[in-house]
């Protein structure tokens, strides 16, 4: 079994295939895909998905790279919908969300202020739910540190890690596990390659982001959920441990982190 722990299938750019994008997931044995949010109009799409594929989880949250069409009200708008998802079975935790210091429009001083109090304001939604975040983490790792060390969550993902591994050590101490998918398929993704190897496999888990960082031989075309089986066939070969091994832990470490999909997952 394996779960893609992060894939966008409501994105726009698979128009009305993913229902056939998930059932193809499923028959290479991806049990389980997590769906997040990026803003408030897409609530109910990641919701409708949710309970339409049976593969199929879901997360709310604004994405930072939304953050700047966003209004405080939005904000307002998530902790309403937590409170409405609580009694989901298919809900999972708040996601996407985080900082992005990378994009250049979202580095000036007025964006990096509105993006950090977004993540703050989602941070204290999920701690006083006591629910998982699944975080976007793009050059950003050290700000994102400082505020979970001040505002305390129920751990969660950091999705697409690209950071050193004192940075990785620092987020799993605080109850996270890091994401690698299709960049680490590159053999120039030197550094990631190495956190892959490096860290314990339980503190690692699998995940496409598609439709976008496509693996390496799919490159630059549209990633899908699918792919996950040779992404997860990639890392069995750099740790050098069995593929059945590694679905198998990284699917245990999703469920340990999402309480609310493990549940799901012995259901």
């Amino acid at each position: 079994m394996l779960v893609d722990s992060h894939c966008h299938l409501d994105a726009a750019e698979f128009g009305d295939s993913a229902s056939h994008l998930a059932q193809q997931a499923a028959e290479l044995d991806v049990r389980w895909i997590v769906v997040p949010a990026v803003e408030a109009a897409n609530f109910a799409g990641v919701a409708y998905l949710a309970h339409t594929l049976p593969n199929c989880v879901y997360a709310l949250g604004i994405h930072p790279l939304y953050v700047p069409q966003a209004e405080t009200n939005d904000l307002i708008r998530l902790r309403a919908a937590v409170e409405r998802a609580m009694d989901d079975e298919r809900f999972v935790g708040i996601g996407e969300i985080g900082l992005d210091f990378f994009m250049p429009e979202l580095t000036t001083d007025a964006m990096r202020e509105k993006q950090t109090h977004f993540y703050v304001e989602q941070l204290k939604i999920a701690r006083d739910f006591n629910l998982p975040v699944i975080l976007h983490v793009r050059r950003s790792q050290d700000t994102l540190l400082k505020h979970l060390r001040r505002i305390a969550v129920a751990g969660g993902i950091a999705h697409a890690f690209n950071g050193s591994e004192q940075q990785a050590q620092a987020f799993i101490s605080l109850g996270f596990v890091l994401g690698f998918g299709g960049a680490m398929t590159f053999t120039r993704a030197l550094q990631i390659r190495r956190l892959a190897t490096a860290l314990p496999l339980e503190a690692v888990v699998l995940e496409t982001d598609a439709p976008d960082i496509s693996p390496a031989w799919l490159h630059p075309g549209m990633n899908t959920p699918a792919q996950l089986p040779k992404i997860a066939a990639v890392l069995a070969e750099l740790r050098g441990q069995p593929l059945e091994q590694i679905a198998a832990q990284t699917s245990q470490n999703v469920a340990r982190v999402l309480p609310r999909l493990g549940n799901l997952m012995m259901a």
